[in-house]
């Protein structure tokens, strides 16, 4: 998994080499994020150790051309979880959707980090998320206010909203007819980023 000034690194040399053609230099990166150039090439060798970036042929640290070139990744759709009352779900992967996960605000896409999970039910209805819906959700720790696929009690899986109040973790809905959740233990599967409809009108 990323830091948070990894992410930003990555973010910055993938819009800078499509801008340009090429990648960032050390000092480019450095001067960006006001760091010294040997902590800008610690960032760089620390993504080329994680898969993100490759060493190029003029010494730079970057993505090759195809990578650059192909903005489209094969993200994987999961099982259904229910947006209702929570339910025992056994995840599996039952497609994969060719998607630029940039439409979601994310950019340095992995398969144990961008997916889908299809919904079922009805309890996520004011947040604009219908039975059949596609959500696409990223790995990171939730903020309160953030939709959250949420494995209760190790036991159960549901898509709820994750709010602290008064100290407490509580899952709530996004229709009436659903009561809060207040988990012994929670866990966070993934963050909602964004939702295609596939149901038909």
């Amino acid at each position: 998994m990323l830091t948070e000034r990894q992410e930003a690194v990555l973010d910055f040399v993938n819009g800078y080499q499509r801008q340009h053609g090429v990648p960032p230099s050390t000092r480019e990166i450095a001067r960006t994020f006001e760091c010294s150039q040997p902590t800008a090439l610690k960032h760089l060798q620390s993504l080329a150790r994680k898969s993100q970036l490759d060493k190029l042929a003029d010494g730079k640290w970057g993505f090759k051309a195809v990578q650059v070139q192909g903005h489209l990744f094969s993200a994987p759709v999961f099982g259904s979880i229910p947006a209702g009352f929570p339910a025992m779900q056994e995840q599996t992967p039952e497609e994969t959707i060719t998607i630029d996960p940039a439409l979601f605000g994310v950019r340095s896409a992995r398969k144990d980090y961008f997916w889908f999970l299809r919904v079922t039910g009805d309890s996520m209805t004011g947040a604009h998320i219908l039975d059949g819906d596609l959500i696409a959700l990223v790995r990171r720790e939730p903020k309160p206010g953030d939709i959250i696929a949420a494995l209760v009690d190790e036991t159960t899986t549901t898509l709820k909203t994750f709010l602290k109040e008064k100290g407490r973790v509580l899952l709530r809905a996004a229709n009436p007819r659903y009561a809060d959740i207040f988990p012994s233990q929670l866990e966070s599967q993934g963050v909602v980023v964004g939702v295609i409809r596939r149901q038909v009108a």
